[in-house]
């Protein structure tokens, strides 16, 4: 399986970009319940926390060069 190329965003990309946004908003979510003893939701700090997790795994890879995965070694 072929990654993206250098200097480009895919469907896959964006897709799994969106996983990482929402799986770091839900663990952020979890840690600052935890820390306050409640479950408050602090949507700032969730949109937060998604947008920079999301921005960030989408520019890595729009800056990772493209390569050759094989999926049973990897």
């Amino acid at each position: 399986m072929k990654t993206s190329d250098l200097y480009r965003i895919d469907l896959k990309d964006l897709a799994k970009g969106l996983i990482v946004a929402i799986g770091s908003a839900v663990i952020a979510t979890i840690q600052t319940s935890l820390q306050a003893g409640s479950l408050n939701f602090n949507w700032q700090l969730i949109g937060t926390v998604a947008l920079g997790a999301g921005v960030a795994y989408i520019s890595k890879n729009f800056f990772t060069p493209a390569s050759i995965k094989n999926p049973i070694n990897n």
